[in-house]
């Protein structure tokens, strides 16, 4: 039996790297996989999303949005959120294969 692995699977049923479907379904994964991260860090802090939104300034509706990926978020409110959870944010960048990083401490 052959296998083939997941990004070759992605590459035939979805379409390779740079095409507009795998654009959207690569966007659509990374909200799914941020709308998670908000609603476990939120629960393990015993928070409701109106609490979580109380204390990001934020409306509740866009809590509930983002933790069901539905919709898209900017980097200040994804940073206000996390710092609203006391959780840290790491993010990588990589420009010519030069590593850049940005830290944002809750």
């Amino acid at each position: 039996m052959k296998t083939y692995s997941l990004n070759a699977m992605i590459d035939e049923f979805v379409g390779k790297k740079g095409t507009k479907e795998r654009q959207r379904f690569d966007y659509k994964l990374e909200m799914d996989l941020l709308g998670s991260m908000i609603k476990s860090a939120r629960k393990k802090r015993n928070l409701t999303q109106e609490q979580l939104a109380s204390l990001a300034g934020l409306q509740k509706s866009r809590i509930s949005k983002l933790e069901n990926s539905a919709n898209s978020a900017t980097i200040g409110t994804i940073i206000r959120i996390f710092q609203s959870l006391k959780a840290d944010i790491h993010f990588n960048v990589t420009i010519n294969k030069l590593p850049l990083e940005m830290e944002v401490n809750g």
